[in-house]
């Protein structure tokens, strides 16, 4: 049996979903349960994978999730092309840059659902201020992932839950 694509979002890159990830995916455990795939920006897991000190992780370039290796060792980013500088991007502060690219992940990886290019996703942590600056000028706001889901998904009523074990 295969085992599930789960299309992850990298989160607001200049916050900690990138490096969340990255110590993720570099255990190989991970890919006994899933075929795990990172929907952003190279340049952003590329700088993560130093900031955590796992150079030895090889980021691959992906430009469609057939492209992805699902390898541990590996982790396959499907690249946006969001950050225009990594070198000028500033880390732990919130931009339209940073807030376009976490909303651009989760649109595409609810994209890559709908189209049944991924089995599952997973989102990062995202800043909603610098998401909604991002969506201003196009007149969108969005409260959470959740209300992105429900609107690309058209679904009318919906609502979240969280679970912890026995905790929901």
């Amino acid at each position: 049996m295969n085992k599930p694509i789960v299309g992850i979002t990298m989160g607001d890159p200049a916050g900690s979903g990138p490096e969340i990830t990255i110590k993720a995916l570099a255990d190989p455990e991970q890919y006994s349960y899933c075929r795990p795939i990172v929907v952003g920006d190279v340049k952003v897991m590329e700088q993560a994978k130093k900031f955590v000190g796992r150079e030895d992780i090889v980021i691959h370039r992906c430009e469609k999730v057939s492209d992805a290796l699902f390898t541990p060792g590996t982790i396959d980013v499907l690249h946006l092309d969001l950050i225009e500088d990594i070198s000028k991007f500033e880390m732990a502060k919130v931009s339209v840059e940073g807030g376009n690219a976490a909303f651009q992940c989760v649109k595409k990886v609810i994209e890559l659902a709908m189209a049944g290019e991924v089995d599952a996703t997973c989102t990062n942590a995202l800043n909603k201020e610098a998401m909604n600056l991002a969506l201003a000028p196009e007149g969108m706001h969005f409260d959470g992932h959740t209300e992105i889901y429900a609107h690309y998904t058209h679904t009318e009523k919906y609502t979240m839950l969280l679970a912890h074990h026995d905790l929901r």
